[in-house]
């Protein structure tokens, strides 16, 4: 068994799927949209199969919860090496994304930084 793909609802589609082209050299699938539900998605799909649906719809709830919400937590691309790792957290930032935290070795032995994406989601950029 394996996981086909992860959703992840967002309110501005088209620049979270850039988001991922950029930093991760997603592939993106032409967008769907079903007029009657205002369902929107594309599939974002990674070198190593991997595929994330970026979904967006006219009625979403957009409150958040704070602190650590329940649910999924973040997303962890591994990008290969440390200095990779360096590479994209760095450039993330510059672009103007948070950086929560990181590079560091966590106390379990990975090697990561965390950063968000357009929609305030958590990326786990790791080896």
């Amino acid at each position: 068994m394996k996981i086909e793909h992860v959703g992840l609802f967002v309110k501005n589609l088209e620049k979270t799927v850039e988001f991922y082209q950029k930093y991760f050299g997603a592939v993106a699938s032409e967008k769907y949209h079903n007029s009657k539900t205002t369902f929107s998605s594309r599939f974002l799909t990674f070198q190593d199969g991997a595929r994330l649906e970026v979904c967006t719809r006219e009625d979403l709830n957009t409150e958040k919860l704070s602190g650590y919400p329940l649910g999924y937590m973040h997303l962890a691309m591994s990008l290969g090496s440390k200095e990779k790792v360096d590479e994209v957290s760095s450039q993330i930032e510059a672009d103007g994304y948070p950086h929560l935290s990181g590079p560091r070795t966590t106390g379990d032995g990975y090697y990561e930084s965390v950063v968000l994406d357009p929609e305030g989601n958590q990326i786990e950029l790791t080896v």
